[in-house]
């Protein structure tokens, strides 16, 4: 039944039921036209040319020619592997009514075409009025930082209250109110946010968490939305490969405060603890309201006398000359900056901060963040996705302070992505750790060897005394839990919540946390027996 007037789907080909297409806000209410005019749609969006003038109706909005059906409005977008503008003849064929590239075809192009000067901003545009602005009938709050994205979405929605009644786009999930998805991508596609978010409104949620990522940002998948409190956490080294420096990746964050990817946001919530936070801060606090968080008294929310224990965190939040006593079931200082985080999103949004506090001790955690293994051994072993230097450093110096004996960790470094952050990420664990294994992690098409050399670089034999290097993943963990004596400590990095290896265009089901179990309980028998 998709394509026909009865559905409609995104670019993922996500079905949305005709009775879905209602938005509220206040006392106003607005139908979307199930099948609305070209004309209607690209009204607005700036041409170059046009060929064709039909005006046929619209069934949906496709990205990928493979799901075009008859109706749908193709959009030919280039890409860093492919360009969509090689597939519009197969997009013709399968009943594309119009195609919307940055090219121009020609007159002699089969069906209706509309250059336009921006593909994706085009794609942007018509997405909102497609599914009938639903980011209008909602309290959007976008997070965005190189770590910790997922840990306050996940809190914040927790706080507000849980993923019933808050929507969240995120690099785990999709809670859509009465529905969850899994997540393929932290910031879907344009089309695919107002689809779902288009469904979050018809389960009548009204609060929404999403996680925004530079790739987003730059790529104007959140161009035009409108987000009511924009959060930033922190800058670290990541992505500089598709970036190339610090400052061109703080530059595509900051378009997400200052109305470059559309309205500005009402509020800012800013990590002054970072320094691009701090420069952030001074740009926007004469321009919109600004909370500042962090461990200090010049913050709006910080936080004080921070005691770190082996199953969770306690310390002092102070805001507006209050002091309470704070206890999360979630581990070290650097998720105590996710939870200043997290409160100060709600702060932003109006929410009585002594009201939320009694909520945290019930946080259930987040999937592969600090998530512990624990299948009755003597020592603790932890999955988490650490995959930067500076979060890996964070992760390994939080263990270091609950941990009595040795501190093992097992990571690798992502093939084709930035090769420069390879050697300081290795920095960062020998830094902190007394016994290191080097495996595989996504290498993708890249060759293992080079993964490693990279990781190798820079540093001595006798440095890299304590580092095992071994292919297999599962090997890998193997060896580590062989090295873990009583008291001992292992962190398992860089995949987290993640199902799967990828291997050179290949996806293999691995989860670092199964696989753990799993060697735990085989070791634990052959000792019995």
């Amino acid at each position: 039944m998709i394509g026909t007037t009865d559905f409609q789907t995104s670019s993922l080909g996500l079905p949305v039921s005709a009775h879905q297409f209602f938005a509220f806000k206040s006392d106003k209410s607005r139908k979307l036209d199930l099948n609305p005019r070209l004309r209607d749609l690209v009204a607005g969006v700036e041409t170059l040319t046009r060929k064709g003038d039909s005006d046929p109706r619209v069934t949906c909005l496709i990205t990928d020619s493979r799901r075009v059906v008859p109706g749908a409005l193709f959009f030919a977008i280039g890409g860093l592997r492919t360009d969509g503008n090689f597939y519009v003849e197969e997009a013709v064929d399968r009943g594309a009514v119009a195609i919307i590239s940055e090219q121009d075809y020609g007159q002699r192009f089969p069906i209706d075409y509309i250059q336009v000067a921006d593909v994706r901003v085009a794609l942007a545009t018509i997405s909102r009025r497609f599914y009938c602005e639903p980011d209008e009938a909602l309290n959007i709050a976008g997070i965005t930082g190189t770590n910790g994205k997922t840990t306050v979405s996940m809190l914040a929605q927790h706080l507000l209250g849980g993923a019933d009644r808050v929507g969240l786009l995120g690099t785990v999930r999709y809670d859509l109110g009465r529905r969850t998805l899994p997540s393929f991508r932290t910031t879907p596609e344009s089309v695919d946010i107002y689809a779902l978010l288009s469904q979050m409104v018809t389960n009548n949620c009204r609060d929404v968490i999403m996680e925004i990522s530079s790739h987003g940002i730059d790529q104007k998948r959140v161009h035009g939305l409108k987000v009511e409190v924009a959060a930033f956490l922190n800058l670290t080294q990541d992505h500089i490969d598709y970036h190339r420096s610090m400052e061109a990746y703080f530059q595509v964050k900051r378009k997400l405060f200052t109305g470059e990817v559309g309205e500005m946001p009402k509020r800012a919530v800013i990590n002054i603890e970072c320094p691009y936070g701090r420069r952030l801060y001074k740009e926007l606090r004469e321009k919109t309201e600004t909370v500042a968080f962090g461990f200090n008294e010049s913050a709006d929310l910080y936080a004080e006398n921070v005691e770190l224990r082996s199953d969770g965190t306690e310390f002092d939040l102070v805001w507006e000359s209050q002091r309470k006593a704070v206890k999360v079931p979630i581990l070290g200082r650097y998720n105590v900056s996710n939870v200043l985080a997290a409160l100060s999103i709600c702060y932003a949004q109006g929410h009585d901060i002594e009201h939320l506090l009694p909520l945290l001790e019930a946080f259930p955690g987040v999937p592969g963040r600090m998530e512990r293994v624990d299948c009755g051994q003597p020592f603790n072993v932890l999955v988490d996705y650490a995959h930067t230097d500076d979060a890996l450093s964070n992760a390994c110096s939080m263990l270091r302070e609950i941990t009595k004996g040795r501190l093992i960790v097992v990571f690798g470094c992502g093939g084709n992505r930035d090769r420069t952050k390879r050697a300081p990420m290795m920095q960062a664990v020998l830094d902190k750790a007394d016994s290191i294994v080097v495996t595989s992690d996504n290498p993708r098409a890249e060759p293992l060897k080079q993964i490693f050399d990279d990781m190798r670089s820079g540093f001595t034999e006798d440095q890299l005394s304590r580092v095992r290097f071994i292919d297999d993943r599962r090997n890998a963990i193997s060896e580590a839990l062989d090295l873990a004596g009583s008291s001992d400590c292992v962190l398992i990095a860089g995949k987290g919540h993640e199902t799967f290896q990828e291997y050179d265009g290949t996806i293999i089901p691995f989860d670092d946390r199964d696989v753990a179990r799993e060697l735990i309980s085989l070791k634990a028998s052959d000792a019995i027996s």
